[in-house]
């Protein structure tokens, strides 16, 4: 069975998840609902001529899934505006695409006859077309009711997805992981590339020096695991370069490297990193006055 599915919000997340859906297979029809007279440019609608109608309606009869690819602030209104144009047509689904909320944000929606729930890509998606395709095969968080689970299952089923089932009151943890793995990893290579840049590198070489680095650490992860991965001065138990790093790094990097490095002697010591050197180590990431009056 194919779905005829609506998707409210032509967001990057929401054209890409439907543009994904499509190439798939998975839809038998695809409709938009957007606040702008026009649809953005994208090959869902150029290629694909997925319908687009401004404004919030009730779906049409037939439509099997409704994918509110709206903010997290605006999920609550937008279900209770939908709710508010009618009752669910037979056998619909409704999913927000939080990683954070829970399902009970969707109550106007099942109060009004629709089966409800989340679906969560656990994907970076930056470019709106290039991210269609990394949408196949990853992670997805759901939630929700049996038929809901049901409805998400078999979509996503033509995306080879892989389903993480998230206990509702975790969801804010499970995302919170999602932001430090992508968001926060975007974070990290900004710092990292303007400390280069005070090191003396040109700006327009620091980020491409640095992301060979990171890719390689990334396929050591996946290949070898966390721990092996690990490498460099707190896994060696290099005390000294850990204190020149401390000693030499402005505020607030500073503050971010002792963090990290904190996480990293944990790793280390369960790799078995000599105590006396774990213990030395500890002192300089606690980033400690005696530390700072050394600099």
């Amino acid at each position: 069975m194919k779905d005829r599915v609506v998707i409210i919000g032509p967001g990057r997340l929401g054209v890409a998840l439907g543009y994904a859906l499509w190439r798939a297979g998975a839809a038998e029809t695809l409709t938009y609902f957007g606040r702008r007279p026009e649809p953005p440019a994208h090959p869902v609608f150029s290629e694909l001529s997925a319908r687009y109608n401004v404004g919030l309606h009730r779906p049409g009869p037939e439509t099997t899934a409704v994918l509110l690819a709206v903010p997290d602030s605006a999920v609550g209104d937008v279900a209770a505006g939908l709710a508010a144009r009618g009752s669910a047509p037979v056998g619909c689904a409704a999913f927000h695409l939080s990683g954070a909320l829970t399902v009970e944000v969707l109550r106007p929606l099942h109060e009004a006859g629709y089966e409800v729930g989340s679906v969560h890509p656990l994907q970076s998606v930056a470019d709106p077309v290039r991210s269609a395709e990394a949408l196949r095969g990853c992670f997805y968080a759901v939630a929700g009711g049996p038929d809901a689970r049901a409805v998400a299952r078999r979509l996503l089923g033509y995306l080879d997805a892989r389903i993480l089932e998230v206990p509702e009151r975790k969801r804010p943890v499970y995302h919170a992981a999602a932001v430090m793995a992508s968001n926060y990893l975007a974070v990290l290579l900004d710092t990292a590339s303007r400390l280069l840049e005070e090191a003396g590198i040109r700006a327009d070489e620091a980020l491409p020096a640095l992301l060979p680095l990171a890719k390689g650490t990334l396929d050591n992860i996946a290949s070898l695991g966390i721990g092996p991965a690990l490498t460099g001065p707190i896994v060696r138990g290099d005390v000294e370069t850990v204190r020149l790093h401390v000693q030499m790094l402005p505020e607030p990097e500073r503050a971010l490297y002792c963090a990290l490095g904190r996480g990293a002697l944990e790793l280390a010591e369960r790799a078995g990193l000599d105590k006396g050197a774990a213990s030395r180590l500890r002192t300089l990431v606690e980033c400690g006055d005696e530390v700072l009056r050394q600099r």
